[in-house]
Protein backbone atom coordinates (compact mmCIF):
# COMPACT_ATOMS: atom_id res chain seq x y z
CA UNK A 1 0.00 0.00 0.00
CA UNK A 2 1.42 3.34 -1.05
CA UNK A 3 2.32 6.08 1.39
CA UNK A 4 -0.77 8.02 2.56
CA UNK A 5 1.12 11.25 1.88
CA UNK A 6 2.10 10.46 -1.73
CA UNK A 7 -0.43 12.71 -3.53
CA UNK A 8 -0.55 15.71 -1.19
CA UNK A 9 0.64 19.13 -2.42
CA UNK A 10 2.89 21.28 -0.23
CA UNK A 11 1.31 23.60 2.29
CA UNK A 12 0.58 27.14 1.06
CA UNK A 13 2.56 30.12 2.22
CA UNK A 14 1.36 31.70 5.48
CA UNK A 15 -0.38 28.50 6.59
CA UNK A 16 -2.09 29.62 9.84
CA UNK A 17 -1.71 26.38 11.84
CA UNK A 18 1.30 24.77 13.49
CA UNK A 19 2.07 21.31 12.03
CA UNK A 20 1.87 18.37 14.41
CA UNK A 21 4.36 15.59 14.97
CA UNK A 22 4.26 12.61 12.65
CA UNK A 23 1.78 9.92 13.73
CA UNK A 24 2.78 6.27 14.15
CA UNK A 25 2.89 4.78 10.67
CA UNK A 26 -0.32 2.86 9.86
CA UNK A 27 0.05 -0.85 9.21
CA UNK A 28 -2.23 -3.31 7.46
CA UNK A 29 -3.63 -5.94 9.81
CA UNK A 30 -5.74 -8.60 8.03
CA UNK A 31 -8.43 -10.82 9.53
CA UNK A 32 -9.11 -8.60 12.52
CA UNK A 33 -12.10 -8.53 14.85
CA UNK A 34 -13.55 -5.10 15.61
CA UNK A 35 -15.60 -4.89 18.81
CA UNK A 36 -19.31 -4.48 18.04
CA UNK A 37 -18.66 -4.84 14.29
CA UNK A 38 -17.55 -8.48 14.31
CA UNK A 39 -14.90 -10.58 12.53
CA UNK A 40 -13.13 -10.54 9.19
CA UNK A 41 -11.92 -6.96 8.90
CA UNK A 42 -8.76 -5.73 7.19
CA UNK A 43 -7.56 -2.89 9.41
CA UNK A 44 -5.20 -0.17 8.12
CA UNK A 45 -4.42 1.85 11.22
CA UNK A 46 -1.95 2.92 13.84
CA UNK A 47 -0.52 -0.18 15.52
CA UNK A 48 -1.51 -1.05 19.06
CA UNK A 49 -4.94 0.60 19.16
CA UNK A 50 -6.69 -0.02 22.47
CA UNK A 51 -10.45 -0.42 22.30
CA UNK A 52 -12.35 0.39 25.47
CA UNK A 53 -15.92 -0.08 26.62
CA UNK A 54 -18.50 0.23 23.83
CA UNK A 55 -20.93 3.15 23.80
CA UNK A 56 -23.49 3.42 21.01
CA UNK A 57 -23.97 7.07 20.07
CA UNK A 58 -26.95 6.46 17.79
CA UNK A 59 -27.90 8.63 14.84
CA UNK A 60 -27.19 12.36 14.94
CA UNK A 61 -27.94 14.72 12.04
CA UNK A 62 -27.64 11.93 9.46
CA UNK A 63 -24.42 10.52 10.93
CA UNK A 64 -25.66 7.11 11.99
CA UNK A 65 -24.31 4.14 13.85
CA UNK A 66 -21.22 5.73 15.39
CA UNK A 67 -19.72 3.66 18.19
CA UNK A 68 -17.28 4.85 20.84
CA UNK A 69 -14.83 2.26 22.16
CA UNK A 70 -12.95 4.10 24.89
CA UNK A 71 -10.96 6.77 23.05
CA UNK A 72 -11.57 5.25 19.60
CA UNK A 73 -14.56 6.36 17.51
CA UNK A 74 -15.79 4.05 14.74
CA UNK A 75 -18.00 5.48 12.00
CA UNK A 76 -19.44 3.03 9.47
CA UNK A 77 -19.61 4.21 5.87
CA UNK A 78 -23.20 4.72 4.76
CA UNK A 79 -24.49 6.22 1.54
CA UNK A 80 -26.79 9.21 1.55
CA UNK A 81 -29.51 10.45 -0.74
CA UNK A 82 -31.86 8.21 -2.67
CA UNK A 83 -29.16 5.63 -3.38
CA UNK A 84 -29.19 4.57 0.26
CA UNK A 85 -32.54 2.85 -0.31
CA UNK A 86 -30.92 0.52 -2.84
CA UNK A 87 -27.42 0.17 -1.44
CA UNK A 88 -26.70 1.63 1.99
CA UNK A 89 -23.30 0.23 2.90
CA UNK A 90 -21.59 -1.58 0.00
CA UNK A 91 -18.77 0.01 -1.99
CA UNK A 92 -16.80 -1.40 -4.92
CA UNK A 93 -13.45 -1.24 -3.11
CA UNK A 94 -11.78 0.40 -0.08
CA UNK A 95 -10.39 3.16 -2.32
CA UNK A 96 -12.88 5.74 -1.03
CA UNK A 97 -11.97 4.95 2.58
CA UNK A 98 -8.27 5.28 1.76
CA UNK A 99 -8.82 8.65 0.08
CA UNK A 100 -10.61 10.02 3.14
CA UNK A 101 -7.80 8.84 5.39
CA UNK A 102 -5.21 10.43 3.10
CA UNK A 103 -6.91 13.82 3.25
CA UNK A 104 -7.75 13.62 6.96
CA UNK A 105 -4.25 12.56 8.00
CA UNK A 106 -2.74 15.33 5.88
CA UNK A 107 -4.92 17.92 7.60
CA UNK A 108 -4.12 16.54 11.05
CA UNK A 109 -0.37 16.56 10.44
CA UNK A 110 -0.64 20.11 9.05
CA UNK A 111 -2.14 21.23 12.37
CA UNK A 112 -5.62 21.84 11.01
CA UNK A 113 -8.38 21.86 13.68
CA UNK A 114 -9.91 18.40 13.28
CA UNK A 115 -10.06 15.15 15.23
CA UNK A 116 -7.13 12.75 15.03
CA UNK A 117 -7.55 10.10 12.31
CA UNK A 118 -6.49 6.61 13.38
CA UNK A 119 -7.23 4.49 10.31
CA UNK A 120 -9.94 2.63 8.43
CA UNK A 121 -11.15 -0.94 8.03
CA UNK A 122 -13.00 -2.93 5.38
CA UNK A 123 -14.35 -6.42 4.78
CA UNK A 124 -15.98 -8.25 1.93
CA UNK A 125 -19.76 -8.01 1.67
CA UNK A 126 -21.69 -9.43 -1.26
CA UNK A 127 -20.23 -7.95 -4.47
CA UNK A 128 -18.05 -5.33 -2.75
CA UNK A 129 -16.86 -4.14 0.65
CA UNK A 130 -18.21 -2.33 3.69
CA UNK A 131 -16.06 0.09 5.64
CA UNK A 132 -15.45 1.77 8.98
CA UNK A 133 -13.45 4.94 9.66
CA UNK A 134 -11.55 5.30 12.95
CA UNK A 135 -10.75 8.54 14.79
CA UNK A 136 -9.77 9.52 18.31
CA UNK A 137 -12.51 10.86 20.56
CA UNK A 138 -12.60 14.61 21.08
CA UNK A 139 -14.74 16.51 23.59
CA UNK A 140 -17.01 18.40 21.19
CA UNK A 141 -20.63 18.64 20.04
CA UNK A 142 -22.21 19.20 16.61
CA UNK A 143 -22.84 22.87 15.92
CA UNK A 144 -26.62 22.42 15.39
CA UNK A 145 -27.01 21.31 19.01
CA UNK A 146 -26.14 24.75 20.32
CA UNK A 147 -25.79 27.23 17.43
CA UNK A 148 -22.96 29.27 18.84
CA UNK A 149 -23.24 32.55 16.94
CA UNK A 150 -20.58 34.75 18.48
CA UNK A 151 -18.20 36.58 16.16
CA UNK A 152 -15.16 34.65 17.39
CA UNK A 153 -16.68 31.28 16.42
CA UNK A 154 -17.89 32.47 13.03
CA UNK A 155 -14.54 34.08 12.27
CA UNK A 156 -12.65 30.91 13.27
CA UNK A 157 -14.83 28.90 10.90
CA UNK A 158 -14.22 31.34 8.08
CA UNK A 159 -10.45 31.25 8.64
CA UNK A 160 -10.50 27.46 8.50
CA UNK A 161 -12.45 27.52 5.23
CA UNK A 162 -9.99 30.05 3.80
CA UNK A 163 -7.08 27.79 4.79
CA UNK A 164 -8.67 24.83 3.01
CA UNK A 165 -9.15 26.97 -0.09
CA UNK A 166 -5.57 28.20 0.01
CA UNK A 167 -4.39 24.58 0.04
CA UNK A 168 -6.81 23.73 -2.77
CA UNK A 169 -8.68 21.09 -0.78
CA UNK A 170 -12.43 20.74 -1.32
CA UNK A 171 -14.62 18.58 0.93
CA UNK A 172 -18.14 18.31 -0.57
CA UNK A 173 -19.66 16.98 2.67
CA UNK A 174 -18.56 19.92 4.80
CA UNK A 175 -21.92 21.17 6.09
CA UNK A 176 -23.05 22.57 9.44
CA UNK A 177 -23.42 19.11 11.00
CA UNK A 178 -19.70 18.55 10.46
CA UNK A 179 -18.76 21.73 12.34
CA UNK A 180 -18.03 20.76 15.94
CA UNK A 181 -17.77 23.09 18.92
CA UNK A 182 -15.31 22.04 21.61
CA UNK A 183 -15.77 22.44 25.34
CA UNK A 184 -13.61 25.55 25.33
CA UNK A 185 -15.43 27.03 22.32
CA UNK A 186 -12.89 26.06 19.68
CA UNK A 187 -14.09 24.94 16.24
CA UNK A 188 -13.25 21.56 14.74
CA UNK A 189 -14.21 20.33 11.26
CA UNK A 190 -15.06 16.70 10.49
CA UNK A 191 -15.82 14.32 7.63
CA UNK A 192 -13.34 14.41 4.77
CA UNK A 193 -15.12 11.75 2.73
CA UNK A 194 -14.62 12.44 -1.02
CA UNK A 195 -12.29 15.37 -0.24
CA UNK A 196 -9.72 16.07 -2.95
CA UNK A 197 -7.24 18.69 -4.06
CA UNK A 198 -8.02 20.83 -7.10
CA UNK A 199 -10.93 22.76 -8.59
CA UNK A 200 -11.91 26.40 -8.73
CA UNK A 201 -14.26 28.69 -6.84
CA UNK A 202 -13.71 26.73 -3.65
CA UNK A 203 -14.63 29.47 -1.19
CA UNK A 204 -18.00 30.12 -2.82
CA UNK A 205 -18.73 26.38 -2.98
CA UNK A 206 -17.92 25.97 0.71
CA UNK A 207 -19.99 29.03 1.66
CA UNK A 208 -22.99 27.94 -0.39
CA UNK A 209 -22.89 24.41 1.08
CA UNK A 210 -22.79 25.76 4.64
CA UNK A 211 -25.60 28.25 4.01
CA UNK A 212 -27.85 25.54 2.53
CA UNK A 213 -27.32 23.32 5.55
CA UNK A 214 -27.92 26.18 7.99
CA UNK A 215 -31.21 26.92 6.26
CA UNK A 216 -32.22 23.24 6.22
CA UNK A 217 -31.47 22.91 9.94
CA UNK A 218 -33.36 26.12 10.86
CA UNK A 219 -30.29 27.89 12.21
CA UNK A 220 -30.75 31.40 13.65
CA UNK A 221 -31.32 33.88 10.82
CA UNK A 222 -28.54 36.12 12.12
CA UNK A 223 -26.10 33.25 11.62
CA UNK A 224 -27.35 32.55 8.10
CA UNK A 225 -27.11 36.25 7.24
CA UNK A 226 -23.54 36.36 8.54
CA UNK A 227 -22.41 33.54 6.24
CA UNK A 228 -24.33 34.99 3.28
CA UNK A 229 -22.24 38.13 3.70
CA UNK A 230 -18.96 36.22 3.54
CA UNK A 231 -16.83 37.34 0.61
CA UNK A 232 -13.93 35.58 -1.05
CA UNK A 233 -10.57 37.24 -0.37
Amino acid sequence: MRSPLAAIPPLPNAWPFRPRLQQPRPVLQPSMALPVFGEGWSLFAQPGLIFGEATELGTTFGRGGITRLGEVMLRPYRRGGLVRHLNERIYASPARFAQEFLAHQALWLAGFPTVEPLGYAWRRKRWGVEGVFLTRHAACEPWPRQWVCDQETVQALKEQILALCAWGLFAPDLNATNVMIGETGHVLLLDWDRASWGGTGLFERYRARLVRSLQKLSAPQELIDELVRWEAP
